[in-house]
């Protein structure tokens, strides 16, 4: 990897960055193809920013349908059409006759799936619907999840297979609120969407847990602006909906959306 490359990079990302090189060499070079596991969406603008600097190298990116955000990617040659090539997913259905069940929100599903040991990046999106929950997985764990995965956060739950045409999706919800701060400072905002002093916010941010964008953000005065997502490990993520207006007193007033 040439070091002008990494040095567009987080330290965190530069693994990632070489395995990408490496794939996007190898398409280029030795008219390889490559499915990758599902990325998210930092993950594919990395992909992409590198499949763009060779001229013999495309790519295509998908999760299932129009709107995902993770996606798997298939890197190949040039001359390859990729419209019709095998992306390998399925939809893992989860649904249950526990009235409880209705009460299981995203991460509840994702935590039960991950503690089966399979690794996030054989999951896609995880759609929860009102009669259930709908995941994108890959193809090669499908059946594994399907003879494992018998409880979601206590609730008994029963899966079923189906193929990715099958695939209902949910629309994001969020629970808005709306803030006045002194600055758009990340450590600031997210201090108050979690409720949190300055100084315990400040641990988590400098300790590279937190992502703005899906990009690691150690900077606690990074300025955010409207149409950032931010996330923070083990307390969820919000995105700016609003964000500039100043009230008569200088503060700014600040509509945040937290993912639900």
């Amino acid at each position: 990897m040439r070091l002008d490359i990494l040095d567009h990079f987080h330290p965190d990302e530069r693994e990632f960055v070489d395995r990408a090189w490496e794939w996007v060499v190898n398409a280029g070079e030795y008219h390889e193809v490559k499915l990758t596991d599902f990325l998210d969406p930092r993950q594919s603008f990395i992909l992409q920013t590198l499949v763009n600097r060779h001229p013999d190298v495309h790519i295509r990116l998908y999760g299932g349908y129009a709107e995902a955000e993770r996606c798997r990617a298939i890197i190949a040659p040039d001359y390859r059409d990729l419209d019709n090539e095998y992306m390998g997913m399925a939809v893992l259905s989860i649904y249950s006759g526990d009235q409880k069940f209705l009460q299981l929100d995203h991460g509840d599903y994702m935590g039960s799936i991950l503690n089966l040991g399979i690794k996030r990046s054989k999951i896609g999106d995880i759609h929860v619907l009102e009669d259930g929950c709908h995941t994108v997985v890959g193809e090669d764990i499908a059946s594994y999840l399907h003879m494992q995965l018998n409880q979601v956060h206590r609730v008994h739950v029963q899966s079923e297979v189906l193929p990715l045409e099958s695939l209902r999706t949910s629309k994001v919800s969020l629970e808005t609120m709306d803030l006045t701060v002194a600055s758009l400072r990340l450590d600031g905002i997210c201090a108050d969407v979690y409720r949190l002093s300055r100084s315990k916010i400040l641990v988590p941010i400098k300790a590279g847990r937190c992502r703005v964008n899906w990009k690691v953000e150690e900077n606690p005065s990074s300025a955010l602006k409207e149409g950032d997502i931010i996330s923070l490990q083990t307390f969820g993520r919000f995105k700016v909906i609003e964000a500039g207006e100043m009230t008569k007193k200088g503060r700014y007033r600040v509509k945040i959306g937290k993912f639900m």
